[in-house]
């Protein structure tokens, strides 16, 4: 019952702080204006994502207390998840930069991988790749890749925090499948934070996310999937499934970018999702299609992989088939004149 109590707290309390930092970035002018590389056509608020910043944060503190959760993880997961989150909130209100925040990106993952408890190996068919430092070079690389691809995928209203719910529930039903309560509070706590402001972010958005709450989603859901796979090695395959929605068109329109030789780091509207808003003309049916591929088509994939009954690669593979197929009907990473 405890468990349950402050899962509403967090609910609850992070639905009151996103409506006040609305207020707040209304009063102070903090407003997101659109422009030729935006996704929306209505001046809203910035900024919402610090309520799920604080409020999950304050709520991890309490973890060790009415859970089994560790203090040795809460610094590793807190103190990543903070400094990520003060760069982004500097960089909504001004600039850093790149090479800066890259630095900050880094620093956070290697912070992570440091505190989290367990061995982190890779398991592929035929191969299992124990060389630590290999292992954790690639774990870092990827935590690194999550929080900025979370941050590209931030472009129409509650998708990241579809994704991050839909995610964390996932990862929640595995884990209870496989006799690992210890490992559901944690999923539960950061769901309810971003649930409580998907509800001034559900399409049409009352208030946008802004880098301090998209890249500390992208970090939080990274180490996540990091340590599941330090429960069981399989677990990362089930991970990387639901989360195939943003990890597919993310590395799908960046390689396709890069091919053609456009600058990376400039923002654009080239995502497939941002193509499928606008020719469906509202952000509300993409939002709604992601949060169905992810329940009834990632989701059951994730399951059987976790559970033994696909290979996790083999499982992937056949998650992301329809997924690319997507990608390419809505021209992922194509020149936006094409649109």
């Amino acid at each position: 019952m405890l468990w349950l109590l402050l899962i509403l707290a967090v609910a609850g309390i992070s639905c009151l702080l996103t409506y006040a930092l609305r207020r707040y970035a209304l009063a102070n002018s903090l407003i997101d204006i659109p422009n030729a590389r935006s996704s929306h056509s209505i001046p809203t608020p910035r900024g919402g994502g610090v309520a799920i910043v604080a409020v999950f944060l304050a709520a991890l503190l309490l973890l060790p207390f009415v859970s089994e959760v560790s203090w040795q993880w809460v610094i590793g997961l807190g103190g990543s998840g903070l400094l990520i989150a003060m760069v982004g909130f500097l960089d909504d209100h001004g600039h850093i930069a790149a090479r800066w925040r890259l630095l900050a990106h880094f620093s956070a993952a290697a912070w992570a991988l440091f505190w989290v408890e367990g061995d982190l190996v890779l398991q592929l068919p035929g191969l299992t790749v124990e060389l630590v430092w290999l292992v954790y070079a690639l774990a870092a690389f990827f935590l690194v890749w999550l929080l900025n691809l979370y941050n590209f995928m931030d472009g129409i209203d509650g998708i990241a925090s579809i994704e991050a719910i839909t995610t964390c529930l996932g990862g929640a039903l595995i884990y209870w499948l496989l006799g690992h309560d210890d490992q559901i509070l944690v999923l539960l706590v950061l769901a309810a934070a971003v649930a409580g402001f998907l509800c001034w972010n559900f399409p049409p958005a009352r208030i946008f996310m802004g880098d301090a709450g998209s890249g500390f989603l992208g970090l939080m859901l990274g180490v996540l999937t990091v340590t599941a796979a330090m429960v069981e090695p399989q677990l990362l395959w089930s991970w990387l499934i639901l989360l195939g929605v943003f990890v597919l068109d993310a590395t799908w329109t960046l390689f396709r970018r890069l091919a053609r030789g456009d600058k990376v780091y400039e923002a654009h509207r080239s995502h497939a999702y941002q193509f499928a808003s606008r020719e469906l003309g509202s952000h509300l049916p993409v939002t709604l299609v992601v949060l169905g591929i992810n329940l009834f088509w990632l989701l059951p994939w994730a399951c059987a992989v976790a559970l033994g009954y696909v290979d996790g690669l083999l499982g992937l593979l056949i998650a992301y088939v329809p997924l690319a197929i997507l990608a390419v009907r809505f021209k992922a990473g194509a020149l936006e004149v094409q649109a």
